[in-house]
């Protein structure tokens, strides 16, 4: 290697460091709040560090002007944050029908602070967003996420346009689509919620004296739990499927 590689092989880095370094903060498992910046940064900088000698020649040539070579970065890093947020609107998926589910069971109030959000949320979303990234690190998922990055660098090469159409399309779907997941993984419990209020209508009207809503609390919530723990495996394997197949289209196999 002489000198004159040198300024080449610096700027690939630093455009390899870009994208995994946007990406690593914003994909789901790896750049979860709860992970801390420093340990997020290194992860970045060593899976960078492994891929550098993978890609090849990515960049064709080292640009002339400092402001050529700012531009390339923050044209990988908008790359990186585009994917990485396309992927992750896809969790919101989980956490929309968790919400619906805990309303359906009557602890629509009952919050804390999800881990996965920073924010505070109802307590079956956090329960269920924690479970979904722990059953993404125990079936492997997380390796799809990781072969995404590489794989980015074919579907999005260093130096090309910036597909700012592909990635609003995009975003669009994944939230139309996280949607529409939502909605199915919750249906059993939005159809136990109708029958469910439907009897205490029926039965309040039919027999006043019952103080409907003292038994109608108590008997949701446990009838709630009852559903939810047979469901809770069809509901993640589902979701699962679902997030693998939202990972899919930055695959180049995929």
């Amino acid at each position: 290697m002489t000198i004159n590689v040198l300024p080449g092989l610096t700027y690939l880095f630093l455009l390899v460091f870009a994208r995994v370094g946007a990406m690593a903060m914003t994909l789901p498992g790896i750049g979860e709040r709860g992970i801390s910046m420093r340990a997020r940064l290194v992860f970045a900088l060593v899976l960078a560090l492994m891929m550098l000698p993978l890609l090849g020649n990515v960049a064709d040539t080292v640009p002339d002007s400092l402001a050529g070579m700012i531009a390339g970065l923050v044209r990988e890093i908008l790359v990186g944050v585009g994917i990485g947020l396309s992927v992750r609107l896809l969790m919101g998926a989980i956490q929309t029908a968790a919400t619906t589910i805990a309303f359906q069971m009557g602890l629509g109030f009952a919050q804390n602070l999800d881990p996965t959000q920073g924010v505070q949320g109802a307590l079956m979303s956090s329960f269920m967003s924690v479970l979904a990234l722990t059953l993404i690190m125990a079936t492997n998922t997380h390796h799809m996420l990781i072969a995404a990055i590489y794989d980015s660098y074919t579907l999005f090469p260093p130096g090309a346009n910036l597909p700012v159409g592909d990635f609003a399309s995009m975003a669009v779907e994944s939230v139309a689509t996280a949607f529409r997941i939502a909605s199915q993984i919750a249906a059993p419990f939005i159809v136990f919620g109708i029958i469910f209020y439907l009897g205490m209508g029926i039965i309040a009207r039919l027999i006043p004296q019952i103080q409907v809503f003292f038994v109608a609390m108590p008997m949701n919530i446990m009838l709630g739990f009852v559903l939810f723990g047979l469901l809770l495996g069809t509901m993640m394997t589902w979701f699962l499927q679902f997030l693998q197949g939202g990972i899919a289209p930055f695959l180049t196999g995929g």
